[in-house]
């Protein structure tokens, strides 16, 4: 029984565990693409070019 419940456990925390990675690596990229169009405006009205 201690075993069976050590298995589910380690199953519930897994899958948890990966779900999570998952979340983490879409926001991610979520952030990544607003900064790409952020950085595109900026290119745009010529606020990223020296004086």
């Amino acid at each position: 029984m201690k075993r069976l419940t050590a298995l589910m456990l380690l199953a519930m925390f897994s899958v948890g565990f990966l779900s999570a990675c998952n979340t983490v690596k879409g926001a991610g990229q979520d952030v990544q693409k607003v900064g790409e169009k952020v950085e595109g405006a900026a290119e745009d009205t010529g606020a990223t070019t020296p004086n």
